[in-house]
């Protein structure tokens, strides 16, 4: 293939990623806007500026473009999963390293700061996450196969190995307490504009107020969750 040849491939390759993203960006727009239900692909095409034939013809039909806006997200927060179990230590990767008590607290913060950072970032998934909770995640049922279980597969032995440690106050599903660290901050977060309304006289969307916040959060979390911190 001739410079001028590999120059036009790019440039093809280039406008797909780039339509793709309008389009994704259009839709978790209006997703978090609408809920899942209340979004029309007519709609998406008009806010992303292009013919919805594009839409099916990258996407399939709403369900798969639904399903590539959350998996966008997913791939982010993995990557930021992967340097809070970088945190760990050994005490994940050798089963014959006991875990100790640092290590896991080490894990629990650097999670929740990730997550909570992230959802503050991204106030459209965070909207998006309080609609599906909302209608009973009956759509993200629906394509909850296209989301790999990753993390829950690498929180399992490291919550089993806390517990056997004596590290957890509680038996509970190991699982569970994992998937929970987003529902925290994800409620606080969400529920911000209601709790700026009952104190007007704070800026509790500053900075600091932001970090005193998920500080807290954090403290509250690993606390409840921690038997001790040797």
């Amino acid at each position: 293939m001739t410079e001028s040849g590999k120059k036009r491939g790019r440039e093809r390759t280039y406008d797909a990623q780039k339509t793709r993203e309008a389009i994704l960006n259009a839709a978790e727009s209006l997703f978090a806007e609408r809920g899942f239900a209340g979004t029309s692909v007519d709609a998406i095409a008009v806010q992303a500026g292009y013919n919805k034939s594009l839409l099916f013809q990258y996407f399939g039909d709403k369900s798969g473009l639904y399903s590539q806006v959350l998996q966008r997200s997913d791939r982010e927060m993995g990557a930021l999963m992967e340097r809070a179990f970088a945190s760990v230590g050994p005490g994940l990767a050798d089963e014959s390293v006991p875990l100790r008590a640092e290590e896991f607290r080490a894990f629990l913060v650097t999670t929740l700061h990730s997550i909570f950072d992230y959802l503050l970032a991204h106030p459209r998934l965070l909207r998006i996450l309080t609609w599906e909770m909302a209608a009973g995640w009956q759509t993200f049922a629906e394509i909850a196969s296209q989301f790999p279980p990753e993390d829950q597969v690498r929180a399992a032995p490291l919550f089993q190995k806390a517990r056997e440690a004596g590290l957890l106050r509680s038996a509970f599903m190991p699982t569970i307490q994992f998937t929970l660290l987003l529902p925290w901050c994800q409620i606080y977060l969400g529920y911000l504009p209601l709790y700026q309304r009952l104190l007007p006289g704070e800026d509790l969307a500053s900075a600091g107020r932001l970090a005193e916040a998920r500080t807290y959060l954090v403290n509250f979390v690993v606390t409840g969750m921690i038997r001790s911190i040797a």
